[in-house]
């Protein structure tokens, strides 16, 4: 009982400090996730989390809650997807009702923009962080020249085609199962050539 209450009280805490700390959005939460999926509690491999960000960017809705949503599921089945989706959107929901009546004073406030100005760089310098992590991995799995490739055909797929980013990761995964099982082929190919 009591570690089923340990998990419960992590995913409750994890949640709540993304929700919490998650300023400006879904993306700039995502590395505070990855650091309490991956670091601190190690429910997931960084392989496995950047799996799960993969689908989860692939479906509609908010990707914090997503991601949420099944951290807690794969810990405590539904009983825990509901407490970490709830850790994670309280604390943002009550703090929203309570400020919504100042809003309009601190929009006009140096000292608020100041804030703001101050905090961009910061989920800039982490998501790029995270992005150059996961782009080692992928010139580490796919090559220098596949990696290269598939950065440039994503970005313009995404930028100059304008192609909906969930259609992008589902075409990559398609190519990356492709790839893989191509690699494996060749490599067994070239194995019994060389038995022979």
């Amino acid at each position: 009982m009591k570690s089923q209450t340990n998990v419960y009280l992590q995913l409750t805490l994890s949640m709540f400090r993304t929700g919490i700390l998650g300023y400006g959005g879904g993306p700039s939460v995502i590395p505070l996730i990855r650091h309490e999926a991956v670091h601190r509690y190690q429910w997931l491999s960084n392989d496995e989390f950047g799996e799960t960000l993969a689908l989860a960017n692939a479906l509609p809705g908010p990707i914090a809650t997503k991601m949420a949503a099944y951290l807690g599921y794969q810990q405590k089945k539904a009983a825990g997807a509901v407490v970490a989706v709830l850790a994670h959107i309280l604390p943002t929901a009550l703090a929203m009702i309570v400020l919504f009546s100042a809003v309009q004073v601190l929009s006009s406030s140096t000292i608020i923009a100041g804030m703001i100005a101050g905090v961009t760089p910061v989920i800039a310098v982490m998501l790029g962080t995270m992005a150059y992590e996961f782009g080692e991995k992928a010139v580490k799995g796919l090559g220098w020249y596949a990696g290269a490739a598939s950065f440039i055909i994503a970005f313009l797929l995404l930028e100059t085609v304008h192609i909906h980013p969930a259609i992008v990761i589902v075409l990559f995964l398609t190519y990356g199962a492709l790839h893989f099982k191509l690699l494996s082929k060749m490599r067994k190919q070239r194995k019994s050539g060389e038995g022979a």
